[in-house]
């Protein structure tokens, strides 16, 4: 029996969905043979650059900027959720739902919160999405890195901060799981659509391995109805590397404004 990497990182709240992944995982696992390593000691970046990756999830502009050409993508997932459907998704734009300021432009000089410098949905969209409103390059009087999606909703909660996007597969399972830590936030404006994070695994991997990795996830999915129901995850559709240059066209669309910089 072999030994690699399995792990589903990326969308690991609550605590549902966290469980829904397991069982998952240990579908695929269980019908390809194998065993996994144990990943608790290893960063994001060195899990998707392991050369023992089997399968695990990135962010697709990581995929295009430092992963581009050094793994393998096997599939994206095809949600049917709430603004996340057909292989896409985008970012909901939320702010406080007692905030008097009601259109995107009010937000202007007001305080941002990204949960990293290399998200899409927390960063790249909405860059994309502000750039035709910012003004001598800025947008926002300032903008905080919370380190994650939840603790950006945090931020927003308390008062610490005033616009934020969310990736809308993360809105839907916390509105779902955890409702109080939405209930008093509200959607400002959507980004555009993106194609949904894509499931990757290591770069030496051969089109027979891939493909038998994107059926036995099919397989694996298809016999589980409580994990369909809870991650609304209907099936995986085949993917590339170059389904995902449009989130470059929305860099370049926001470095052409002279918003190539969120701030």
């Amino acid at each position: 029996m072999t030994q690699h990497h399995a792990e589903l990182l990326m969308y690991t709240a609550p605590e549902p969905v966290r469980v829904a992944n397991e069982q998952w995982l240990a579908r695929i696992v269980e019908h390809l043979g194998h065993s996994r390593l144990d990943a608790t000691n290893l960063t994001l970046p060195e899990l998707w650059l392991s050369p023992d990756l089997l399968l695990t999830q990135t962010c697709g502009y990581p995929l295009m900027t430092a992963l581009r050409g050094r793994v393998r993508v096997i599939g994206r997932p095809r949600y049917e959720l709430p603004d996340a459907t057909g292989g896409e998704h985008c970012s909901l734009i939320l702010g406080r739902a007692a905030d008097p300021r009601y259109a995107l432009g009010d937000f202007r000089h007001s305080r941002g919160v990204i949960n990293s410098e290399d998200s899409n949905s927390g960063m790249n969209l909405l860059r994309q999405r502000l750039a035709p409103l910012q003004e001598n390059g800025r947008f926002f009087a300032r903008v905080g890195i919370s380190g994650g999606h939840r603790e950006s909703l945090r931020w927003l909660r308390e008062n610490l901060a005033d616009l934020a996007a969310i990736d809308s597969v993360t809105f839907a399972y916390i509105a779902r799981h955890a409702p109080d830590e939405v209930c008093d936030l509200r959607v400002v404006a959507r980004s555009a659509l993106s194609p949904t994070l894509p499931f990757i695994t290591a770069a030496g991997a051969s089109d027979a391995q891939v493909g038998r990795l994107l059926q036995v996830m099919n397989d694996s999915l298809h016999e589980l109805p409580g994990v369909v129901q809870t991650l609304g995850l209907a099936d995986i559709q085949p993917a590339t590397e170059s389904d995902y240059d449009v989130l470059l066209d929305y860099q370049r669309d926001a470095e052409a404004q002279g918003y190539g910089l969120l701030r």
